[in-house]
């Protein structure tokens, strides 16, 4: 690894599933090394699948399968800025199909459990509007959605 701080996210046992489709479904996302266990541990035997190096949208991770001990909750998530409908519906729709739940304000979580907040720029620019009735009414049209609709915001923005 290159870098020297590395975001780990605790799985258990899946840590190599959760890597591939992370790196089929968010771009410069990639599974590195797999790296298995060199004895017994309590989550596993020699030889099982311990840790995974991969990227999350160009952020180095590892993907320990550390056992049932720990799970993902709303305290991390990954805020992933996109830059039209069409790619917040690819993201949203690639996770919740997977296995995973809608949430609101555009957040969602996998099938593992981790949080995702699928943003577009659209909304953080009108959030930050220096018209604050404006940036109030869209903050009040998010507070309404799961999956962020931009029209909808930009409508909200408008008026």
């Amino acid at each position: 690894m290159v870098s020297k701080n590395t975001i780990c996210l605790w799985f258990n046992g899946t840590a190599a599933e959760a890597a591939q489709f992370y790196a089929e479904t968010f771009p410069d996302s990639a599974v590195g090394t797999i790296h298995r266990a060199p004895g017994d541990y309590p989550a596993g035997k020699q030889g099982d699948v311990l840790m995974v190096e991969l990227t999350v949208i160009g952020i180095p991770c590892i993907g320990l399968n550390g056992g049932p001990a720990f799970k993902h909750n709303e305290a991390f998530s990954f805020q992933v800025a996109t830059d039209d409908q069409a790619e917040t519906d690819r993201l949203w729709n690639a996770i919740v199909r997977n296995g995973g739940q809608e949430s609101a304000c555009g957040w969602c979580k996998d099938k593992w459990g981790l949080s995702w907040q699928i943003t577009p720029r659209a909304l953080i620019a009108a959030i930050a509007d220096p018209d604050r009735a404006a940036a109030k009414r869209v903050f009040e049209a998010m507070m309404q959605m799961g999956k962020i609709d931009i029209a909808a915001i930009e409508a909200a923005r408008r008026g």
